[in-house]
């Protein structure tokens, strides 16, 4: 009897320890998922020595789990933080005039003073929008999410509505479509709809699957054309809709939630049990709650 409690003592032993060991992630990986930045920023903070391992530095490559001791710049690293961590992605409605920064030194508003506040983690937005830009912008706490929805290799569309001043002709559009070149490499557009407009403020519908600095304001520079208007009104299969104002925003339901890990070949994790407390738009009823049974 003693031989076999000891041998099933022995087995639980080495499962609980195969389990450790399975659980055991790349520290930027681990670290993303926790909310504490995206996988590329959290790299960049390894190679410079500002992440720790149970009191060595880490190195790229490192891996770790729960049972270990990490540090972020001397600070510990919360074990219920990396446990707790729940992936959640929001809809936000940007309005000009907000900037997508914590902390600006003019102390402008920015988008962050908008969101809800999260159990874990922070939140990280997805690509970015200038000062005088509007429209969607998706913030989520998972930052390798975050990482693959923003990198250049996964193609990710996004759709601009573009007020333009000034005439555009075929060749314009011909040479958008085509290609222009600016001073950081050659760009292109897609697609480019028009949609209409009065006089010499005409509307377009453009994509594209990069997210450089200003790129689309940029392009319309290159042939000589101005853009007066710039809102994001897609990003991949997210759409930002009608019903959502400015300044407000909503979580994912559950097949955009889906349909946005798909869309970067992972697997679509469970959404979390409770929402955010959103009370402008439940008090509005303006969006149906993505845990609300249909």
């Amino acid at each position: 009897m003693t031989g076999t409690v000891k041998n099933k003592t022995s087995k639980n032993k080495a499962r609980n320890s195969l389990t450790v060991t399975q659980d055991r992630q790349r520290v930027q990986k681990l670290l993303s998922h926790a909310g504490y930045g995206s996988r590329r920023e959290i790299e960049g903070w390894i190679a410079e020595g500002r992440v720790r391992i149970n009191g060595r530095v880490a190195r790229l490559g490192d891996r770790a789990g729960i049972e270990d001791a990490l540090e972020i710049d001397g600070r510990p690293v919360s074990r219920k933080r990396i446990r707790a961590s729940e992936p959640r992605v929001i809809l936000y409605n940007k309005p000009e005039g907000e900037l997508v920064t914590r902390h600006d030194p003019e102390g402008r508003p920015t988008v962050f003073q908008a969101l809800p506040r999260l159990p874990s983690g922070r939140w990280i937005p997805v690509g970015r929008l200038d000062i005088n830009s509007s429209g969607l912008l998706l913030l989520t706490n998972d930052g390798e999410l975050a990482n693959a929805l923003m990198h250049p290799s996964n193609q990710v569309e996004r759709e601009y509505a573009v007020r333009v001043n000034g005439r555009v002709d075929d060749e314009a559009i011909r040479q958008l479509v085509h290609g222009v070149r600016l001073e950081d490499g050659p760009a292109r557009f897609e697609d480019v709809v028009d949609v209409g407009g009065e006089g010499a403020n005409h509307w377009f519908h453009v994509v594209i699957v990069e997210g450089r600095k200003r790129e689309v304001r940029r392009m319309w520079e290159a042939i000589g054309l101005l853009v007066s208007r710039l809102i994001r009104v897609r990003y991949g299969p997210i759409e930002l809709g009608a019903r959502l104002k400015p300044g407000r925003w909503r979580e994912l339901d559950k097949e955009e939630f889906k349909r946005l890990y798909q869309l970067v070949g992972r697997r679509p994790p469970r959404m979390p049990a409770r929402p955010l407390r959103n009370p402008i738009i439940k008090k509005q009823g303006r969006v149906a709650s993505p845990w609300k049974r249909r």
